[in-house]
């Protein structure tokens, strides 16, 4: 299938790795010229170049802080300037999670909170809105909200909400936005398989006793696929959901963590 998207501008927030990484080299695969941001200069610097050489695209750093909106400010007015416009933003950029413990009910602080919600809900909510007025001047956009799993179980008291949050201002956005050609949607990974996945498997091993081989089965124990979603695998439907052919698909919420056991979603 022709997802359509040569020649598509993509500013893609959390770009320089991770899930991030992985969904802005499937944009420039399929023909998209992009924008990727992060807060590491270097390693934005190295993703770059990495991922133009691969994709033969136009592919640029440049760094940003979504908890400030001046930093929001020049990072949209960039990627238009280097694209020439602006056609798709994935909001990729968040705490990273999964590496400690999420805290308990008394260890949750005003600063916890609101650090991890200020990137992650707000951040997004300063993107869309930065990004959607040279989408909609086209009369054409795509906006992918990458929030999580976590939005649809317990654990995690501040994913949850957070998660949750992102899923709710993805609807209110589509409704808003879709008469000027705008779709929306939030997509919910579950665990998935980057860069980081070998050395946090072997640190939870190092601290359970455990073998690796044994922690990453207790990390897909609820998985129906029976492994672990590579974040290649997200990237895919990131792709689909970016394109001309998703357009009947608005406002609503794809799961991709390999199909988890129990709850039904409808």
């Amino acid at each position: 299938m022709d997802l359509q998207l040569k020649g598509k501008r993509a500013l893609v927030t959390g770009g320089s790795k991770g899930i991030g990484r992985a969904i802005a080299r499937q944009l420039a695969l399929e023909g998209a010229d992009v924008v990727i941001a992060a807060r590491n200069r270097d390693e934005l610097a190295e993703a770059a170049s990495a991922l133009a050489a691969e994709s033969g695209r136009k592919v640029v750093g440049h760094t940003v802080d979504t908890q400030h909106d001046d930093s929001v400010k020049a990072l949209v007015a960039h990627a238009v300037e280097v694209l020439g416009g602006l056609d798709i933003l994935v909001n990729a950029a968040g705490k990273p999670g999964g590496q400690a413990p999420p805290p308990k009910l008394a260890e949750i602080t005003d600063a916890l909170f609101w650090d991890d919600v200020n990137v992650k809900v707000m951040g997004y909510l300063r993107m869309a809105r930065e990004a959607a007025p040279h989408m909609a001047a086209n009369g054409w956009g795509r906006i992918i909200n990458i929030s999580g799993l976590a939005a649809r179980s317990t654990g995690s008291i501040i994913g949850s909400m957070r998660n949750v949050a992102v899923a709710a201002m993805t609807k209110n956005l589509a409704d808003e936005l879709g008469p000027q050609g705008i779709n929306v949607t939030v997509v919910h990974p579950g665990v998935t398989r980057t860069e980081r996945t070998a050395w946090l498997v072997g640190a939870r091993a190092q601290v359970s006793g455990k073998s690796e081989a044994e922690v990453e089965a207790g990390m897909t124990a609820n998985v129906t696929i029976g492994r672990l979603v590579d974040a290649a695998e997200v990237a895919d439907i990131v792709a689909f959901l970016a394109s001309p052919r998703s357009v009947a698909i608005n406002g609503d919420a794809i799961a991709c963590g390999g199909g988890m056991r129990g709850a039904i979603h409808y």
